[in-house]
């Protein structure tokens, strides 16, 4: 469950938002800055099919195309996906247009699965709130 940020498109599971996306609707602009846009996959939590830290969840096509060109891609589908994850926080969300972007998310979801504690998640929740880079790449 997520707010529609987007006009309905014939590219919604194919292509990335951009900076400037004309699909982006305005208040979709303002919601998707913010990351008020995220707040109904706490439903998704409650329901238990997504948890609060964890890695962030992509497109269905970037599953397929990233398995085949990064290793221990699908490592991050033995967990549930998260609200925000230690990737986030760390500056590497929104458009991957290059493959070291999309690399950088996997080695931060890898070392975050190797090392996970509960103190970890408190930490990443924290600073996906007030962290500078938690903002870095929103659109």
């Amino acid at each position: 469950i997520k707010f529609r940020t987007m006009k309905v498109n014939h590219e919604a599971d194919t292509k990335q938002a951009v900076k400037n996306d004309n699909r982006i609707t305005s208040i979709g602009n303002f919601l998707r800055k913010y990351n008020i846009d995220e707040l109904p996959q706490f439903f998704n939590v409650l329901m238990g099919n997504m948890s609060v830290v964890g890695p962030r969840p992509h497109m269905l096509k970037h599953t397929e195309q990233y398995s085949a060109l990064i290793e221990y891609y699908k490592v991050r589908h033995f967990v549930k996906p998260g609200i925000t994850g230690w990737a986030q926080v760390n500056g590497y969300r929104g458009l991957t247009d290059e493959l070291w972007k999309m690399q950088k998310r996997v080695e931060y979801d890898m070392e975050y699965l190797e090392k996970w504690n509960f103190l970890w998640d408190i930490k990443i929740i924290f600073l996906t709130l007030l962290g500078k880079n938690a903002y870095k790449n929103a659109m």
